[in-house]
C-alpha cells in the first residue's frame, strides 16, 4: 500500500498484542485487528487536536460506512506491532482512511482500508465537507493528511 499522505509518514502508534485478545489456534482474534485500527484513527485525532469531546460539542462524530481488512500474517500474543493511519481525501460526504499494521521487524500483518465520514448527530445524517470541518478543529491538520 502506499502512502496516500503526499510524501509523508503516516502516523503511527504501538500496540503490544495480549494474550487475551488471541482466539484458540493462538494468535490475534480477527475483530481485534478493527480495533487497532480504530485505535490508531481516535489516536491521530486526538493527536491533530481533536478530542472526541470536540467532536460530540461541536455535534458531530466520524462514522465509517465501509471496511475491508486483508489479513497477510499472523499476530500472536507478546508481538508488538505499529498500526498506521493515513486519511484521503476527495470531495464529497466522505473520505479514506488507509492503515497497516505491521510487525516491528517490518513484517505487513494487515491492511485495513476504510470509507468514512461525520455524522450529524442530532439529524443522523453525513455531513458534507468532512476535511474542512476536521481543518476547523484540528491544531495540526497535517496529521490528518490536511494541508493548509
Amino acid at each position: 500500500m502506499t502512502d496516500p499522505a503526499a510524501g509523508t509518514a503516516p502516523f503511527t502508534v504501538n500496540v503490544t498484542v495480549r494474550g487475551y485478545e488471541t482466539d484458540t489456534q493462538g494468535h490475534l482474534n480477527q475483530a481485534v485487528y478493527l480495533q487497532y485500527a480504530e485505535h490508531a484513527r481516535w489516536s491521530v485525532l486526538q493527536a491533530a487536536g481533536i478530542p472526541q469531546s470536540a467532536l460530540v460539542a461541536q455535534g458531530m462524530g466520524p462514522v465509517t460506512v465501509e471496511t475491508t481488512i486483508r489479513y497477510l500474517r499472523e499476530l500472536r500474543a507478546g508481538d508488538e506491532v505499529t498500526v498506521s493511519c493515513a486519511f484521503v481525501w476527495g470531495e464529497g460526504k466522505s473520505f479514506r482512511i488507509e492503515q497497516r499494521i505491521v510487525r516491528t521487524d517490518g513484517t505487513p500483518a494487515a491492511e485495513v482500508h476504510a470509507v468514512c465520514g461525520l455524522l450529524d448527530l442530532t439529524a443522523r445524517t453525513m455531513l458534507t465537507d468532512p476535511r474542512g470541518r476536521f481543518t476547523a478543529l484540528a491544531t495540526d491538520p497535517a496529521l490528518l493528511g490536511i494541508e493548509t
